[in-house]
């Protein structure tokens, strides 16, 4: 059984997910992700029971807000999915700009779910104003409701019970964190979005993050941190400071999105960087590592679905 993802997002750490964790812990305390997205990381971890609690954090409310819902409230969110994407058949284009505008009044994490579902290549987008403008993809109608009420129920399998879910500015989690946790980071690239970009709710500052990992290093917190990358001969985002004595191990993560629709070979790689402590506690050097092209994170239990697994009553 394929790794539950109801969210469709770009950027998301989904196809990367099974390589990050071969350079983390077996085995530890806590997950943090001040910028969790699709919590693609969490839910990873989860299904393999290497972490016993998540703490799920997005500075983009309606998205945390979102994977509230998915993981307390799944049957709940799925019903109003179903009954949401069935409402499209009549004039779909209409519909899509009729929820967005809606969402865009309401903030409604419901919404949001089919909005990203139907939304072009997942890709979020806000203007200038921090209102959802991403246009509807032309050639599809979103993820059929059997499907996205069988992931959504198994997110809410791997982590209900387990998870904190907050909308907080990632300093203030990063300050709370503990020495026995572990940390993921996945910030918006410096270089591609600098401090505010459409592509993101919220940038970050470049100095600011910097002094943000030299204080867990002074914590001895254990972390990794996706931040820069490369794809052919263009560079994305300055590396991190020798200051901070992180050790980098770049992956690769084939061919862009953008590079296809190009007819392009370009290859991306993106940097993980590891703390210090981490990286001596799972023995890793600086490696490029070459993507593989059977590799895919696979559930192997329960055999059967999720819906078999969740109670037919949620409290």
């Amino acid at each position: 059984m394929k790794v539950p993802h109801p969210i469709q997002y770009q950027g998301s750490k989904r196809a990367l997910a099974s390589t990050i964790l071969r350079y983390l812990p077996d085995k530890f305390s806590g997950l943090v992700e001040p910028f969790a997205g699709t919590a693609a990381i969490s839910i990873a971890i989860a299904i393999r029971n290497r972490s016993k609690s998540y703490w799920i954090n997005d500075y983009n409310k309606p998205l945390a807000e979102l994977l509230e819902l998915v993981i307390n409230s799944p049957v709940e969110l799925a019903d109003f999915y179903k009954k949401l994407w069935n409402q499209q058949h009549d004039d779909s284009l209409e519909h899509y700009y009729q929820v967005r505008e809606d969402f865009n009044r309401t903030r409604d994490p419901r919404l949001f779910l089919y909005l990203l579902s139907r939304c072009v290549k997942g890709s979020v987008r806000y203007n200038s104003e921090g209102l959802f403008n991403q246009s509807p993809d032309k050639r599809r109608h979103g993820t059929r409701p059997e499907t996205m009420r069988e992931n959504i129920l198994g997110v809410s399998y791997l982590l209900k019970g387990k998870a904190k879910i907050t909308s907080l500015d990632y300093k203030q989690v990063l300050l709370e964190v503990k020495e026995d946790d572990v940390v993921y980071m996945d910030p918006p690239y410096q270089g591609v979005c600098g401090d505010r970009d459409s592509r993101y709710y919220s940038g970050i500052v470049f100095n600011e993050f910097v002094a943000a990992l030299q204080d867990l290093n002074a914590r001895n917190v254990r972390y990794a941190v996706s931040y820069d990358g490369r794809t052919g001969n263009k560079t994305f985002g300055v590396h991190l400071p020798e200051s901070l004595d992180l050790t980098l191990i770049e992956l690769e993560a084939g061919r862009s999105t953008q590079a296809t629709l190009l007819n392009r070979d370009d290859i991306t790689i993106e940097s993980l960087y590891l703390s210090p402590r981490l990286a001596e506690e799972v023995y890793a050097l600086p490696h490029f590592h070459k993507r593989q092209k059977t590799e895919q994170l696979v559930l192997m239990e329960p055999k059967t679905g999720y819906a078999t697994q969740i109670p037919k009553k949620i409290s």
